[in-house]
């Protein structure tokens, strides 16, 4: 296995021989990577905003931005400095306090989650040993936040629209958790590293998409749904709640809510990158590339294009997921919310305990190709 360029060890020996403490190298090291993060995420919704309009542009025949900067690239940012500049408006009887709050507890844990994404052998944040259980933790906070946020508005579609949030998102997680479940029993690992390491060594063909084609399908629905994404919008429906939890928002905390929902949405695709679509890892296996040019891999200027190709392949695998999310809201139409439900509890739910049974009774009879 190529372990990659260490960029955290690399750093923290550099500011050691400077006669600086370990431990004094390593608080300097943890800012850096969550700062990186942080702008990364941001950036990536800026992208998706941007994303968003063209393809919706060109899938109804029309041009979409183009003056706000070349090919209006721009207008994502325009978007950001009306709403900051906006006013902040309370409704008189509001609960100010759950008001506020709503906005960030849907945002932060979203954020978080990023910790756990790896783009490379030693290019994440942290590799937490239970880092998927970690992010399905961290994503079951944002309802929460939804639904205070639709109660304190004093509101009733604002309520409804509260109420639906926190029903989907409670259908939907358990199909999800047990689809990821799936793969954890392949790779005997929950940490995010371990599954894309059990995903190497041959290509394409490694990918858990070939050994968990109910699975993939099962997460994709659900993680579109966790994001509120169409054709399961459902909590902020317009024509039936006006903007559900989000109708007496404005200015930046109306933008928290579609801040969360892009950050959530391209989280999602980077996660199926890495638990079906081999994370970092390139559809030729690295190892061939370097042997069929004859340099070790341990060489470290083709470790450093090996780390390149490793990020570009991960948001490359995640911004064709996100572009097929975006291609679905101009040609599924929106579903009635008994059918959310019932697709949830009465379909997904139990095909994906199946296929964690039958992914148990694959791993005791084929060991090699499904981690036994």
């Amino acid at each position: 296995m190529n372990p990659g360029i260490d960029l955290q060890g690399t750093f923290i020996e550099t500011v050691r021989s400077l006669g600086i403490p370990a431990g004094a190298a390593k608080a300097l090291w943890m800012p850096l990577p969550m700062l990186i993060m942080l702008v990364a995420a941001t950036v990536s919704v800026l992208v998706v905003v941007w994303l968003e309009r063209k393809i919706s542009a060109a899938a109804q025949q029309r041009i979409g931005p183009e003056f706000i900067g070349p090919l209006g690239v721009l207008a994502p940012l325009a978007d950001g400095l009306k709403l900051v500049l906006k006013e902040d408006v309370v409704p008189a009887k509001a609960d100010k306090l759950l008001f506020t709050l709503g906005p960030a507890i849907v945002v932060i844990p979203v954020f978080l989650s990023y910790l756990i994404l790896p783009f490379g052998q030693n290019l994440q944040i942290t590799d937490v040993s239970i880092g998927i259980f970690l992010w399905i933790a961290l994503s079951s906070i944002a309802p929460i936040g939804l639904l205070m946020s639709g109660y304190a508005s004093n509101n009733k579609y604002s309520l409804l629209g509260g109420l639906r949030a926190a029903a989907q998102s409670i259908s939907y997680e358990l199909p999800l958790a047990l689809s990821v479940l799936a793969i954890v029993m392949m790779s005997n690992s929950l940490s995010t590293v371990d599954i894309v390491n059990q995903q190497a060594g041959y290509g394409i063909l490694g990918w858990n998409i070939w050994r968990q084609p109910v699975g993939f399908i099962i997460f994709w629905i659900a993680a579109l749904a966790e994001c509120e994404r169409i054709p399961f919008d459902l909590p902020e429906a317009e024509e039936e709640l006006v903007a559900g939890y989000q109708t007496e928002y404005s200015g930046m905390k109306f933008a928290l809510f579609y801040l969360g929902s892009y950050v959530n949405l391209t989280l999602s695709a980077l996660l199926f990158a890495v638990l079906y679509l081999g994370g970092w890892e390139f559809p030729v296996p690295l190892g061939v590339v370097s042997g069929l040019i004859g340099v070790p891999e341990t060489t470290p200027w083709l470790q450093l294009i090996f780390a390149a190709v490793g990020i570009g392949t991960t948001i490359l695998k995640a911004y064709f997921l996100v572009f097929l999310a975006i291609l679905m809201r101009w040609t599924v139409p929106r579903v009635r919310i008994d059918q959310l439900l019932d697709l949830g509890w009465k379909f997904l739910l139990p095909v994906s305990l199946v296929n964690l049974l039958v992914t148990a009774g694959l791993k005791l009879a084929f060991p090699v190709a499904f981690g036994g």
